[in-house]
């Protein structure tokens, strides 16, 4: 694993540089193509001005900054308009421990609800776009408009169903198959926004996927070169193509568990 880069001093907040302004007003929702996918998907176009009304900012992050730190009280969850978020857990000596990632149209911050405070750092993977909506707004919404509740709802269903996720892949104890059927569910989540499901971005670095595996980075490389080599898929930096995802699928087998969004 490696050590985190030390962006303590770009830390995003609606005060500081790197907020965009606000587009159109009421309307910016209207014209997100992530809107399809993200938390007030299926509002009313009524609910749908009220929602865009209430984003505090939307905050442009540099690839490792941080967008929230462990203990950092809940202000916001933020939608990830472009861009990806790593969730992180850090440990003595500057190390992190991986534990997920957001992608476009996902919300990140949900973490803090039980104790009004995060119990994860956020790092953007990537040149990121996120849009703040504060959390009291958010929660006030929700109790007006009943499909923002139940969308609310299944998000936090989702992320539960992707703890459990990552509980089923560490069980898994080849480490070909822990990582075909990481890939297999990173596909999978991808396809309902828009992108291909046999290539893809990938997000995380061999060393974030070992972290987040718990396998080292040389065997998560060992593993992608010995699947390029059996004609499985093919790498060209960190785009992923996947060659024959039926056969991937029956190695996987019953790891392939999905819930989308």
């Amino acid at each position: 694993m490696e050590k985190f880069r030390d962006v303590s001093q770009s830390r995003a907040r609606s005060t500081t540089s790197n907020v965009i302004p606000l587009r159109q007003g009421e309307n910016r929702c209207f014209d997100c193509p992530a809107r399809d996918h993200c938390l007030p998907a299926g509002l009313a176009d009524h609910e749908l001005r009220a929602f865009a009304g209430n984003i505090d900012h939307e905050c442009q992050l540099r690839e490792a900054e941080i967008l929230y730190c462990v203990g950092d009280p809940l202000e916001a969850v933020y939608a990830v308009s472009s861009g990806a978020l790593k969730i992180s857990i850090p440990s003595e000596g500057g190390r992190e421990q991986v534990a997920g990632y957001y992608l476009r149209s996902e919300i990140a911050g949900f973490d803090g609800i039980a104790s009004a405070r995060h119990t994860c750092r956020a790092s953007a993977l990537e040149d990121t776009v996120v849009c703040a909506i504060p959390f009291v707004r958010l929660e006030a919404l929700a109790r007006s408009f009943p499909a923002l509740q139940e969308r609310i709802y299944r998000m936090l269903s989702c992320e539960i169903s992707r703890n459990r996720r990552l509980i089923s892949l560490l069980g898994i104890r080849n480490a070909q198959v822990r990582l075909v059927a990481f890939l297999l569910y990173l596909s999978e989540r991808s396809r309902p926004r828009g992108r291909s499901a046999d290539e893809f971005a990938l997000p995380l670095s061999h060393t974030e996927i070992g972290s987040y595996l718990a396998l080292s980075s040389t065997a998560v490389s060992g593993e992608f070169s010995r699947l390029q080599a059996a004609e499985l898929m093919q790498v060209r930096g960190r785009r992923i193509k996947l060659l024959d995802l039926p056969y991937l699928k029956q190695l996987a087998g019953k790891n392939l568990a999905f819930s989308p969004v």
